[in-house]
């Protein structure tokens, strides 16, 4: 983690306005650039929090589902970082063995994400259930049908 945090303070120190030259590179990308750079303060910034609590301390206050989610976020960015690095470089990271690495940690958050989710899902209450389907397929018994061909009598109403 601490490589990553250099890694970001000296891309943001290339980054910044005092030692870029307008001339170095096209007008049009200036906006994109601007936005980059404020992404890659927050990062930083992000990074300083959780290198700012040991880890031990943080995998203790959390459940495992939740250590697994921290783990697996932790080294999906630490790889898209490097990911970012090789295209900087001029390296196609299409071709190389970290797009691998991404798509085998994707799988395991899909995995992760499967388990919270059979977590969240609402238990079956058996008797509730058969309650219910034994009620929506109600069959009308001997007495309830002759009631009900009968006609109903109303009360008679005195008309003034």
């Amino acid at each position: 983690m601490k490589r990553i945090i250099s890694f970001v303070s000296s891309f943001q120190m290339e980054m910044s306005e005092d030692d870029i030259n307008m001339e170095e590179y096209p007008t049009e990308i200036h906006d994109y650039l601007a936005a980059f750079e404020k992404s890659l303060g927050s990062v930083d910034e992000m990074l300083k929090t959780m290198m700012s609590v040991s880890r031990s301390e943080l995998l203790q206050k959390l459940e495992p589902l939740e250590q697994a989610k921290l783990d697996l976020v932790s080294v999906y960015t630490l790889n898209s970082m490097f990911w970012v690095y090789l295209a900087t470089q001029g390296i196609n990271p299409k071709e190389h063995p970290v797009k691998q690495e991404l798509e085998r940690i994707r799988t395991y958050m899909n995995k992760v994400k499967e388990i919270a989710d059979k977590k969240k899902a609402s238990k079956l209450d058996k008797g509730a259930a058969s309650r219910f389907v034994r009620n929506a397929l109600w069959e009308p018994n001997a007495e309830n049908e002759r009631a009900s061909k009968t006609p109903a009598k109303g009360k008679k109403r005195k008309m003034d």
